[in-house]
């Protein structure tokens, strides 16, 4: 279970990962966020994003009904 969740759901690239950065900012070291979104750029984005930040994205996968889930957690 992650220590938080964003529904980023019907929002469209860039706001799931703005909205995402912003959490993980005020986040502890080595907690978790959960995404859930449904923009398919979301998934390049947070790979991206993860790389960049230096945060790790533990999973990234899409759900059967069509969403996308992340798990990221903090440096």
């Amino acid at each position: 279970m992650a220590d938080q969740e964003l529904d980023a759901r019907g929002l469209t690239c860039p706001l799931p990962v703005m909205r995402a950065a912003k959490i993980m900012l005020a986040m502890k070291a080595g907690q978790t966020l959960r995404v859930l979104a449904t923009d398919p750029a979301t998934v390049s984005d947070f790979d991206a994003y993860a790389r960049g930040s230096g945060n790790t994205l533990l999973e990234s996968k899409k759900t059967n009904g069509g969403e996308f889930e992340f798990l990221l957690k903090r440096a």
